[in-house]
């Protein structure tokens, strides 16, 4: 069953912020004592709802209208993005939309080739998913034998070494096997519009989907940083834009809690995510 913290929050807040208004209004004033001004005790459910509504209030519009935290729980944007990173999604970047209707309060920034981005995912929109915008509405997007095309042109690549093995400590398919001892994945610093960015490949593994294909209007075509290893639009197909949740732009703390991971990560905190 899939836990909506985002409704559950509203509904917290909406029901203190009742309880606070009917006792300032009316409940107060009937249990102030005739006789004596003398003001009873609040009962415990008043006393609560005053003192944790503020602070739901808080919570709830700094989540729903500026940033929300997010844990990286998969391998798929290895290396610019580690199982175990915490990150901070802009949520006003393209455009403010009401808490869990999402429907579109105000017009914002179109997202950038480039853009590492959090959306609901099209197939199941109880499910979060992260990626990097590579093709824009009307792009023609082309993947083959690992290099990609934007518009028949080829994106600008370096070789920049090998994958050094850390952010999945457990060598399953979210890293590819990269962290293994005599693992060989590529990693290069790939180039699209003004953003650099690292991506990283595995040329052990017989995997590469190729193809390609024009991005219709008010879609978005997105991938992993890990291309041998992504569920991305090479699966499943196009974000629209209606399911963009917000750009990824900081990583606030690094820490992977499995039992093999590679627990907390100062160097990590602050990090800007390249966009």
């Amino acid at each position: 069953m899939h836990f909506d913290f985002e409704l559950l929050l509203l509904i917290l807040t909406l029901v203190s912020g009742l309880i606070w208004l009917a006792d300032w209004a009316l409940l107060a004033r009937l249990r102030q004592e005739p006789a004596t001004s003398k003001t009873p005790n609040e009962p415990v459910v008043i006393e609560y709802s005053k003192a944790f509504f503020p602070v739901l209030l808080a919570v709830l519009l700094l989540r729903a209208f500026l940033f929300e935290p997010f844990r990286i729980p998969s391998g798929s944007m290895m290396p610019s993005l580690l199982v175990g990173d915490f990150i901070l999604v802009n949520k006003f970047a393209y455009g403010l939309r009401a808490p869990v209707w999402h429907t579109p309060l105000t017009s914002g920034d179109r997202p950038e080739r480039g853009d590492v981005v959090v959306f609901r995912f099209p197939d199941d929109e109880s499910q979060d998913y992260i990626k990097r915008v590579i093709g824009l509405p009307g792009d023609h997007i082309s993947y083959y034998n690992r290099r990609l095309k934007v518009n028949d042109k080829p994106l600008k690549i370096e070789k920049n070494g090998l994958y050094q093995g850390l952010g999945d400590a457990n060598g399953m398919l979210g890293a590819g096997g990269c962290d293994r001892v005599g693992a060989r994945c590529e990693v290069f610093v790939e180039q699209i519009g003004d953003n650099r960015h690292t991506v990283m490949t595995n040329p052990a593994t017989a995997y590469s989907l190729n193809g390609e294909i024009f991005v219709p209007e008010g879609h978005y075509f997105v991938m992993g940083d890990n291309r041998d290893h992504s569920n991305d639009s090479r699966h499943w197909g196009f974000v629209p834009e209606h399911n963009l949740v917000g750009r990824a732009d900081w990583i606030w703390m690094h820490w992977d809690f499995r039992s093999n991971g590679t627990g907390f990560d100062w160097s990590r905190i602050g990090e800007k995510i390249s966009n």
